[in-house]
């Protein structure tokens, strides 16, 4: 521990003088929120922010424009999404005044069986190659999106991103970054150095980079639709790709793919009610935080203090143990939602809860029964809104690379769990527990934010912490986006043969922390590390209705942009 304190307290140091001096707002934000009234994009690559607000201006929806900015990010964010991957989004339809959910993962193998694992001598499911590749749901996400709120030919929406994978476009810091990082881990897989690598090497940054193959495939499902690429060429070239490689993902698991709408699921925080989807995602767990920390007041608990990094930490503990047993596909094992998200079974959750002394197990409660990733957010002329995530997991992903495609599979079937009598034990067409979360946030009936942060197990607690950052500290969106995060590590995995938490985990804190905050926790009995980036990257849009006016705000932390017109 002494170790790791010394790491933490340099870092205070070293970090002390990275942030100029602003005349208005919180210290710690990097810029000011952006304002206008038109319509609003948020993502974290500037030139996908432009392609979205590009479409807006030639009078695209809010998911016409989500779709175009998706579809650059795949592109320009191979390290973090694309079509080989899923997608979840949550879209406040203005004329009918009412929130949609939209849940695209895809499932497992349908000839893949635990059986096959259990003989084959595995434990686990390997997190690259082709074992732990689920159907991608991202592109029959778009046409269900479309065909329901779209404006534009899905040839306009796809037409900028074709153009950029032709003509090429240069690389930036932090993506140039992530994608050294994923070149010599995925390079033995064939087609991943012939089609994501310039001579073998990682594109660094300000380096043009070029992607025709991709463009032929975006070009194909914009003249084919979803079908071009769930039941024709390019569905055959990855199912006879996987199985060369010894996989099991096949055309039929292809062609018989769909993903569904969804009811999203609400709690309500002093007044607000904030909106995630329902499992098999994990938007649950921030809601149960949510209910959990609602009993505290923390108008009286500073910002950053020892007491409300506490308190925090403890709440997701006690929700991430109910994550690890109940959150799996609903088809297969259905979570009592309604018993979670009681308030009662909440209170009851928060006696649990010392304020003096770190838990180091909790096991999950009895409820009463009833990576990598990109994150963006749009907003249209007429009030619409979109919340939408996407992601290949596991940066790059599982490394397979259908030959002559431009993208690369996710690799999400490695969080099943392979031990019987597990809600989310692996099955033949079952949807693997999912990490990726959009979030909205309703204020008497009235859009108030849509926002989303990606990064793993980081995104309930990310949500959590803007949610209080805004209500509970009055922060301004970019401020909430731009103050130093929490993350605790260490909780029961929900892949069912990870150990269960004994020794209370660890808690990663930012630099901005102050030091007898930290402290603090320690003499509560809190591990407390510094790490290097693992605290997500966060977009969001909210409306002023009394203004009419989109606020946009996009952190520091990634090379994303806000933009409106």
């Amino acid at each position: 521990m002494r170790h790791a304190f010394l790491i933490f307290a340099a870092a205070l140091i070293t970090c002390s003088a990275q942030a100029g001096d602003r005349i208005t707002g919180k210290p710690f934000a990097t810029r000011s929120e952006v304002i206008a009234t038109h319509g609003m994009v948020a993502t974290s690559h500037p030139l996908a922010t432009q392609v979205g607000l590009d479409v807006l201006k030639r009078g695209g929806s809010a998911v016409d424009a989500a779709i175009a900015a998706n579809a650059a990010l795949g592109l320009m964010e191979p390290v973090s999404n694309g079509v080989g991957g899923d997608l979840f989004a949550i879209v406040w339809d203005a004329k009918t005044k009412k929130l949609y959910g939209y849940n695209g993962s895809g499932r497992s193998p349908k000839s893949l069986t635990l059986a096959w694992f259990k003989e084959h001598g595995y434990s686990a499911i390997p997190p690259l190659g082709p074992l732990p590749v689920s159907v991608p749901g991202a592109v029959d996400g778009w046409f269900a999106l479309h065909g329901r709120f779209g404006k534009l030919p899905m040839k306009d929406v796809l037409a900028p991103t074709i153009a950029y994978a032709r003509e090429g476009f240069p690389v930036t810091e932090l993506i140039a970054h992530y994608w050294a990082l994923s070149v010599p881990k995925l390079a033995k897989f064939p087609g991943f150095t012939e089609q994501f690598t310039l001579a073998g090497k990682a594109p660094a940054k300000g380096e043009i980079w070029k992607n025709p193959n991709l463009a032929d495939t975006l070009q194909a499902i914009a003249r084919g639709g979803r079908d071009a690429f769930y039941k024709g060429r390019i569905a055959h070239t990855i199912a006879d790709y996987i199985k060369a490689q010894g996989g099991f993902l096949s055309f039929d698991d292809l062609a018989s793919h769909h993903g569904e709408w969804v009811e999203p699921i609400s709690t309500n925080y002093r007044g607000f009610d904030v909106w995630e989807l329902p499992p098999n995602g994990q938007g649950l767990a921030a809601l149960q935080m949510l209910n959990i920390l609602e009993g505290y007041d923390f108008s009286k608990i500073p910002f950053g203090s020892t007491e409300h990094v506490h308190l925090f930490v403890e709440a997701k503990k006690l929700a991430f143990e109910d994550r690890a047993k109940f959150y799996a596909d609903p088809a297969f094992a259905k979570a009592p939602i309604e018993g979670l998200l009681s308030k009662d079974y909440a209170a009851q959750r928060r006696q649990l809860i010392s304020p003096d002394k770190a838990m180091k197990a909790v096991e999950p409660g009895t409820p009463p029964l009833g990576g990598d990733t990109i994150y963006l957010t749009t907003a249209d002329q007429w009030g619409n809104m979109v919340s939408l995530i996407q992601s290949n997991f596991r940066g790059m992903g599982s490394g397979m690379s259908p030959p002559g495609l431009g993208f690369i599979l996710q690799d999400r079937g490695e969080l099943f769990a392979l031990v019987d009598g597990h809600a989310n034990t692996y099955a033949p067409g079952k949807r693997p527990f999912h990490t990726i979360i959009p979030a909205f946030i309703t204020k008497d009936g009235v859009p108030w934010l849509s926002f989303g942060l990606m990064g793993g197990d980081m995104q309930p607690q990310g949500h959590v912490q803007i949610v209080m950052n805004l209500i509970d500290y009055h922060m301004n969106l970019q401020e909430a986006g731009d103050a130093p995060r929490i993350q605790h590590e260490g909780s029961t995995a929900p892949d069912g043969q990870s150990t269960p938490m004994s020794d209370g985990g660890w808690i990663d804190l930012e630099s901005g922390f102050a030091y007898d905050a930290v402290r603090g926790l320690m003499r509560k009995g809190h591990s407390v590390r510094f790490a290097d980036g693992p605290y997500g990257g966060y977009q969001a849009i909210g409306w002023d209705a009394a203004k009419h006016t989109y606020t946009g705000a996009s952190e520091g932390r990634k090379d994303g942009q806000a933009a409106g017109y």
